[in-house]
């Protein structure tokens, strides 16, 4: 009997997959495969903590994959290579598998298409992971979004119709089974040290716990979303970006399963938050290596400070800069792999505009030690802080750190949470931990003067936007 290649890639669920969906219904054996890809060289290989994630999460898929009688395919390398390949070694006819859309995976898959078609496989790509492709939202003359909220706007005329799909209740194999890559040798794991204890304490990867994790938002936490998003001591968000990164969910189960609710300010304010996600996705698709390049190309000749002048860079990726909201936030990012929402951004205006520390530096560490980390969020939201991005923020605003701390951990539950060596300060003085002459060795003063620094933003900032 001929099969058919499911090639999962960043959508590792078994519910509202059409490329599974596809292969199920085409009759023939299903052949699920995920290949590790080490030797396409524009596709960004996966920092550290997504690593760590990865793993578990193929751990989930294959477990999902046996109860049904099928199981996952691994192999390492070219995936142009091991497709053909496995073609070869399975009679496979037919290859389905679900869109990426960074410009390196789509010239890949468009080299795939091509080799395959030519002898005479059929290839089918799908929509899976966003609600929109990037190419149907555009402008009235056609050009594509560059500011947020006309693109939201647009997207609400072309709501999403279908639903999402069901889960698969019949998978046959392939005749022969190929061998399979063992997971362990892939050393996706850290191992000397490992650091990953407060990620495994944190998270537990794999569709069904993407579910339950949006059950349980939808039914405790939406109602007071608008409210409760922004204080980082609150976990008054979703979490569901990492679920999200590697496609355990898709965007259209979030749409439906909020959607379904009473509709409220609180849903809309959320469903926007996906809004965000589309947008960024249409700037990866339309404006190629947004990791690397400044979208607006005035801030190619910004005068960006040496990183490592007086160790201020490792002291920001540390949680050592002497400012608590931002040390919390960089240290619940090395603990558990993820940071909250608003602390991310007061932590990226700090390296970039108290510091003037290049922000693709940022966004590299952030790509490492992210397990949510996203190749159209990440980029696009260091770029929005920046201001050389579509839609940034305007160059005057730069986050004051004690203020934002203030005004967002008001008690300083967080900062307390996350440096505990000055848990003991008053309310008055956790912000501001120099007025209370803490000892340096205990938490450092302030690296850098934020005022003064503002200052210098300010004035390269006047200076770029009227060069």
């Amino acid at each position: 009997m001929s099969s058919s290649i499911v090639w999962f890639r960043n959508d590792l669920r078994l519910s509202d997959n059409p490329a599974l969906i596809a292969a199920e219904r085409s009759g023939k054996g299903v052949l699920p495969v995920y290949i590790y890809d080490t030797e396409t060289p524009d596709v960004r290989p996966a920092g550290a903590a997504s690593r760590w994630w990865l793993h578990h999460s193929l751990k989930a898929l294959d477990a999902a994959l046996r109860a049904l009688g099928s199981r996952l395919i691994l192999r390492r390398g070219c995936p142009e290579t091991i497709i053909r390949e496995l073609a070869a070694e399975c009679n496979v006819d037919a290859i389905f598998w679900n869109r990426a859309y960074d410009e390196g995976s789509r010239d890949r898959d468009a080299r795939l298409k091509k080799a395959c078609r030519e002898r005479g496989i059929t290839v089918e790509s799908f929509k899976a992971n966003l609600l929109y492709e990037p190419w149907e939202v555009t402008t009235q003359s056609g050009q594509p979004f560059k500011v947020f909220t006309p693109f939201w706007r647009a997207c609400s005329r072309l709501l999403p119709h279908s639903q999402p799909l069901p889960h698969p209740q019949n998978l046959a194999p392939p005749d022969p089974w190929p061998v399979s890559d063992c997971l362990m040798s892939w050393s996706l794991l850290p191992t000397a040290p490992d650091w990953a204890g407060g990620l495994r304490e944190t998270w537990e990867p794999g569709e069904a716990c993407a579910q339950l994790r949006l059950s349980e938002f939808i039914d405790h936490k939406l109602s007071n979303y608008r409210m409760k998003r922004e204080l980082p001591a609150f976990e008054g968000t979703s979490r569901r970006s990492p679920h999200l990164a590697f496609g355990e969910i898709s965007p259209l189960q979030i749409w439906q399963a909020v959607t379904t609710r009473t509709p409220s300010l609180d849903a809309d304010k959320f469903l926007s938050e996906l809004g965000w996600r589309e947008f960024a996705y249409s700037i990866l698709f339309h404006e190629g290596d947004i990791a690397q390049l400044n979208v607006r190309k005035e801030f190619d000749a910004f005068p960006w400070s040496d990183p490592n002048e007086g160790g201020r860079l490792e002291a920001w990726q540390r949680g050592r800069t002497g400012y608590p909201i931002v040390d919390a936030g960089l240290r619940e990012l090395w603990a558990t792999g993820w940071m909250h929402n608003r602390v991310r951004m007061i932590a990226a205006s700090f390296l970039i505009k108290d510091l003037l520390i290049d922000w693709r530096i940022g966004e590299r560490w952030f790509w490492d030690t992210l397990v949510d980390a996203d190749a159209a969020n990440n980029p696009v939201g260091w770029q929005w802080i920046a201001g050389s991005g579509v839609d940034a923020a305007p160059y005057f605003r730069i986050f004051n750190p004690v203020l934002q701390g203030e005004k967002f951990d008001t008690g300083g539950d967080y900062i307390r949470r996350w440096i505990p060596e000055i848990a003991g300060l008053p309310n008055d003085k956790i912000h501001r931990p120099w007025l209370a002459r803490v000892a340096p060795k205990v938490y450092p003063g302030p690296i850098i003067d934020h005022a003064a620094a503002r200052e210098q933003a300010l004035l390269l900032y006047r200076q770029g936007h009227h060069r």
